[in-house]
């Protein structure tokens, strides 16, 4: 028994469709084949309620508070200035005192501090940049404009030094080096400076060329020997800078009381001072200490820049600072690299140290002429991410926190260390851009570049 044929087949062995049953069956095909092939007309619409544009003050305040560098800075300070008014109040015994009834009467409590704390850094910011109390002064006739400028001129002096070392140290970080012999090669810049400052009779101007001169080339030798020990034995130039410091200042603590350089009217540790024809001239007259070594550190910061966005050695420089074997590679030779980084960083350092002797700082040398500049140095080039403008405001800053410093302890009492303690306070949320970052919740998305950018030279 065969089956009945299907009427809606189209196949040749059964019967055909009807005429009209065909023409349908083609038409429903059509119309579904054009709503297959439409395009999504409703994908191209434009949205009724498109998203409102940012604004510019919206982006900038987005940008602001992100993880870059200014913020990061910025934010630094804010930290190290909140940690530093609670190490105030706790080492107050007075205003420690009235936090033992502080639920008693609050208000004794909040009010000591705040006097304690806004008291000791006004007169920082005082000593250190402007003094309302000397500019009404100077308006009335009762001081001249030189009260007015002196806060200026203490930070310039101080600061001027710090940019040399902080170059050095800078410098050295760019091509691969962790330069920490910055505080030896002052200390033999001072020695040359001092030395061709009160031993050579010259005439004025060409004096002070020799004795800057000096300062430079016995910075320059104290470079070149871990430069190349470096270069040819592979020696690590860390342990040898660190080295060289020691001897540097056993050899300046025995310099100084050797006949011909001892003054011979003194019996302490003292030598002649240093003539007037070598000193650098003062910027502000005799009354203000700011002289013409901050100049020279301006010039030499642009010199520092230069070379290394502007110069082919600067290239090489860094180039074997990211990759020394990729530069040796590439034809540049590491071995004379290692060795020009480290008599550049020496004759930077050297010319900071001249300036200790030359300048207004000293006119003489004492075991501690040259200070901590060195070490300090190392802070101002990681303050200033070891690029040279950054450290030239680096200087600028810790010249304020030491010039202000100076009248915070005279006049509201706080320990000079505690300057010191805000200068290794910057630093270490400066260095932990992370932290800071968790602290203040910042986006994170230009976090990447504050973290590895110190690892720079490392």
């Amino acid at each position: 028994m065969t089956n009945p044929p299907n009427p809606q087949s189209g196949s040749p062995d059964k019967e055909p469709v009807s005429e009209a049953q065909a023409a349908q069956n083609a038409l429903g095909n059509t119309e579904r084949a054009e709503v297959a092939t439409e395009p999504d007309r409703s994908a191209a619409k434009p949205d009724p309620t498109p998203e409102a544009k940012p604004s510019l003050g919206r982006l900038f305040l987005d940008n602001l508070w992100a993880a870059n560098t200014f913020t990061v800075t910025l934010l630094s300070l804010v930290l190290a200035i909140v940690v530093g008014a609670v190490l105030m109040i706790i080492s107050d015994p007075a205003v420690l005192s009235t936090y033992s009834y502080i639920t008693s009467r609050p208000s004794d409590a909040i009010t000591s501090s705040w006097t304690l704390v806004s008291e000791a850094y006004a007169n920082l910011f005082k000593g250190s940049i402007f003094d309302p109390e000397a500019f009404s002064g100077w308006l009335d006739g009762a001081n001249g404009w030189q009260a007015v400028l002196a806060p200026i001129s203490e930070t310039l002096t101080y600061a001027a030094p710090l940019v040399f070392t902080g170059l050095s140290v800078a410098l050295a970080f760019r091509g691969g080096l962790f330069n920490i012999g910055a505080q030896g090669q002052a200390t033999i810049g001072v020695i040359m400076a001092a030395l061709a400052g009160f031993l050579l009779p010259l005439p004025p101007g060409l004096h002070l060329l020799v004795a800057v001169l000096a300062g430079a080339l016995g910075g320059a030798i104290w470079g070149f020997i871990p430069g190349i020990l470096k270069a040819r034995a592979g020696a690590h130039e860390v342990i040898n800078t660190i080295m060289l410091n020691y001897v540097a200042t056993y050899f300046l603590t025995w310099l100084i009381v050797q006949n011909g350089v001892q003054d011979p009217t003194r019996t302490d540790a003292i030598s002649k001072a240093v003539d007037t024809s070598a000193q650098l001239p003062r910027l502000l007259g005799d009354n203000l200490r700011v002289h013409a070594g901050i100049l020279l550190a301006v010039l030499a910061t642009w010199a520092v820049a230069w070379l290394l966005n502007r110069s082919t050695l600067g290239f090489e420089l860094r180039a074997v600072g990211a990759n020394p074997d990729a530069a040796r590679t590439a034809g540049i030779s590491v071995t004379r690299t290692y060795i020009l980084i480290m008599v550049f960083a020496g004759i930077l350092a050297g010319l900071g140290g001249s300036n200790m002797v030359l300048g207004s700082t000293a006119s003489a040398l004492t075991p501690l002429v040259v200070a901590q500049i060195g070490f300090d140095g190392i802070l101002v080039a990681l303050l200033g991410r070891v690029k040279p403008w950054g450290v030239l405001l680096a200087a600028l800053l810790f010249g304020a926190l030491q010039a202000g410093g100076n009248r915070m302890q005279s006049y509201s009492g706080i320990s000079l260390e505690l300057v010191t303690v805000l200068q290794a306070l910057i630093v270490i949320f400066i260095a932990a851009p992370a932290l800071v970052k968790a602290i203040f919740q910042l986006r994170a998305a230009r976090a990447a570049r504050l973290q590895t950018s110190l690892a720079k030279g490392w």
